[in-house]
């Protein structure tokens, strides 16, 4: 798989839009902006020259460096496109085993330089950028620690290099009839070792748990020693170190195997689209469904602004004309699309459904919704190639506030870029639900600006308004893709005061001159660089 250097996934998928959502699009938002984009010789051209010297334990190519840069935030994308990527790592690691990741580690230590570690590379908060450092950045990928290490069957347990991604996790386990079940949409390019570190959620939670609750142990490679974290199903002996691991991005270490509990590969999963006439009906019938205990295995429900925004990004123009025909006759002129997986239990669902005004159950586009799932991302790059700009937010938050919080954010977003009299058009779905509330994920769109630094100057607007309605208003700044550098500023709002200084605490005893990925979770001025 050649994978595309300045975008998301591999370079044979490249998707256009339908001619309808192109009329759309100009129509709510004014005509795309293309802005173009600078060839990969372009960008290896402006690669400035290593501060550190070629080594057995990493490489200083010029190219290597380029696409260790960056992750997959729309920053990330302007700076990719345009070639101004401001700040290289000096070297590339690529260790194959414990060993050599300690040697090198052990070298960072004692001559001072910085390290971040890399999995999938499909951070959209800023984990994996290369700090303004005065110390030589290494970028660290665990790209070949991939293999499955160990399978103990009677336990349900399987141990990992952390580099290994999610296709080929599921791969090695479904060869043994198991899964873990962790499907995230980044789940094509995404890696164990990253979930583990941002604190990752998959499409289909409800079933087989967060991937907190996957997380069985690890061996983490600290500055200055190896760490093992035993699997043990439970414990009391005091607090649980795991707790820390997740979601440390790479702070207090680097992960090099991680032990999941995994579960018999299910015989059959049957997905559903359902469609409700009414959105409010349809967030109560999902709250109701899953506070009664109805084992669906997936809940994902769609605004009808997002619902009429994906049909027409997705389905050609007699495709959708038919379906809009056929809900509009069942009285569904603003539907709220629920795709839903329910097992065993699927006519009861179906049934708790129909009491709130359901008008469509579709097994056909539940499959069609499953085969594509992982899809969505590349959409960007169609987006892009007709001059707009994509991004999302996510948060999560108690049922009692879910639909003020979305009214917030949404509202936010569109008048966001009022003084250059821009619309933005936004959509949200439910992505996760719990009995106690649920996640909201929000997208955006809007025309790329007169150059990459207008863009650039449109999405800071976007982003930093909408993160402080976000923690201002009861949600969390990361229900799914955690902290990074887009995010820290916000954490103090949301954790306060007691709980930072204490992290920042745990940080300095971990990396007392911050050389483990400065300025992820906490900002650069909290964790003493």
């Amino acid at each position: 798989m050649e994978r595309r250097w300045n975008g998301w996934g591999r370079t044979d998928i490249a998707p256009t839009l339908p001619e309808a959502a192109s009329t759309m699009l100009a129509e709510r938002l004014g005509p795309g902006v293309p802005l173009g984009e600078v060839s990969l010789e372009e960008a290896i051209s402006l690669v400035p020259p290593s501060r550190l010297s070629e080594s057995e334990l990493w490489s200083t190519s010029p190219e290597l460096r380029l696409r260790h840069a960056r992750g997959q935030s729309l920053p990330d994308w302007l700076a990719l496109k345009s070639g101004k990527m401001g700040h290289y790592p000096d070297a590339v690691a690529l260790p194959d085993n414990d060993d050599q990741l300690r040697a090198l580690l052990d070298l960072a230590r004692e001559d001072n330089l910085v390290v971040i570690p890399y999995g999938g590379g499909t951070s959209v908060a800023g984990h994996i950028n290369v700090p303004d450092s005065d110390r030589p950045v290494i970028t660290l990928s665990l790209a070949r620690m991939n293999r499955l290490l160990a399978l103990d069957p009677i336990s349900q347990l399987a141990t990992f290099g952390a580099g290994v991604s999610g296709p080929d996790l599921e791969a090695a386990l479904n060869a043994q009839n198991f899964t873990l079940g962790h499907f995230p949409q980044s789940f094509e390019l995404s890696t164990l070792g990253g979930w583990v570190a941002s604190r990752s959620s998959g499409q289909q939670s409800l079933t087989y748990g967060r991937i907190e609750q996957l997380f069985a142990g690890a061996v983490l490679h600290t500055l200055n020693e190896r760490w093992v974290l035993p699997t043990v199903p439970a414990s009391a002996a005091g607090p649980d170190w795991r707790e820390a691991v997740l979601g440390s991005e790479g702070r207090l270490g680097v992960l090099s195997q991680v032990t999941v509990r995994i579960r018999p590969l299910p015989e059959k999963e049957r997905f559903y689209t359902s469609v409700l006439k009414d959105y409010d009906q349809a967030v109560e019938a999902v709250r109701s469904l899953i506070q009664a205990g109805l084992p669906a295995g997936m809940l994902r429900l769609s605004h009808p602004e997002e619902t009429r925004t994906q049909l027409a990004l997705a389905l050609s123009g007699s495709k959708k004309q038919w379906l809009d025909r056929y809900l509009a006759l069942r009285g569904a002129e603003q539907p709220a699309m629920l795709v839903w997986e329910g097992g065993e239990q699927h006519r009861a669902i179906r049934r708790h459904l129909n009491r709130y005004g359901a008008v469509m159950h579709s097994q056909t586009l539940g499959q069609h919704w499953q085969r594509k799932r992982f899809a969505a991302p590349y959409l960007r790059e169609a987006l892009w190639q007709k001059g707009y700009c994509v991004d999302t937010l996510e948060t999560a938050t108690d049922w009692a506030n879910i639909e003020s919080l979305r009214l917030a954010i949404e509202h936010t977003l569109r008048h966001a870029l009022a003084s250059e009299d821009q619309p933005v058009l936004v959509f949200t779905h439910i992505s996760h639900v719990y009995r106690q509330g649920a996640s909201l994920y929000t997208t955006y769109l809007f025309p790329c600006g007169q150059d990459f630094d207008h863009s650039l100057l449109r999405w800071r607007r976007l982003k930093h308004a909408t993160s402080a309605v976000i923690v201002e208003h009861g949600g969390t700044i990361s229900h799914q893709h955690g902290v990074g550098r887009d995010h820290a500023p916000y954490l103090n709002t949301e954790k306060g005061p007691v709980a930072q200084a204490a992290l920042r605490q745990l940080l300095t005893h971990f990396d007392p001159k911050a050389q483990l990925n400065p300025g992820a979770l906490l900002e650069e001025d909290e964790c003493g660089v």
